[in-house]
């Protein structure tokens, strides 16, 4: 971990309810946590226990309705993407009109990456992935496996300082889960990033240095890591 200087996030009471009254659901209930550089956390649960609205809140893509969300490192929540933070996506998230690898260099040219270097650290993410000859297709041509891949060498390729996957090997077969959470964590780890992984499977999450856990929106940072 790194020191205080290094934290990427900061929550306090941090809640989520949408609807109001009777209606209301509480997807998130008073989490207060720090991320730090370096952090690598498995976000368990099962499903409808509030995983993907966390890192929604996490990635400034849903609003707090009670408590404090900070990003004492990465600057305002209205610079953070493309750039510090990017998502790894649970369904499809690539844009249809553009091939694979231009969906995959899109981060980089809105950074303004010259177009060849982006093209080049594009195709070499999509090699870590597996999907190497995939670059010149269309979204609609790739499976399910494939779409899924293709959308973390994306959220990989701007060399984000806080990387959020949400149920990253859903769609893949046990080896290539595996491969993909090999491919995940060499790249945070090459960029000393953060990532955080919310999964129900129990062989990502031992993975993991730390395991949070989600029970009908109340998370439990204290849940012992499991030994790898």
């Amino acid at each position: 971990m790194g020191d205080s200087s290094e934290i990427l996030r900061r929550a306090r009471a941090l809640a989520r309810t949408y609807g109001a009254g009777d209606s209301a659901v509480t997807a998130v209930r008073n989490a207060s946590f720090e991320i730090r550089s370096g952090d690598e956390i498995a976000l368990a649960g099962p499903s409808g226990s509030g995983k993907t609205t966390l890192l929604h809140l996490l990635a400034a893509l849903d609003q707090p309705t009670g408590g404090s969300i900070e990003w004492p490192a990465l600057g305002p929540a209205d610079a953070l993407r493309p750039g510090p933070v990017a998502v790894g996506f649970q369904g499809p998230s690539l844009l249809p009109p553009l091939t694979v690898l231009e969906n995959v260099a899109l981060p980089l040219l809105l950074l303004d990456e010259p177009e060849e270097q982006a093209m080049a650290r594009a195709q070499a993410m999509l090699d870590r992935f597996g999907l190497r000859d995939g670059g010149s297709r269309l979204p609609e041509a790739l499976s399910g496996s494939q779409t899924q891949r293709a959308g973390l060498a994306r959220a990989v390729a701007g060399r984000p300082r806080l990387l959020l996957a949400d149920e990253p090997t859903g769609q893949q077969d046990g080896e290539t889960a595996a491969a993909v959470m090999d491919a995940l964590l060499s790249s945070v780890r090459d960029a000393a990033a953060a990532l955080v992984v919310a999964t129900h499977d129990p062989r990502v999450a031992r993975r993991m240095d730390v395991r949070w856990e989600m029970r009908d929106g109340s998370l439990d940072t204290g849940v012992a890591a499991s030994s790898r």
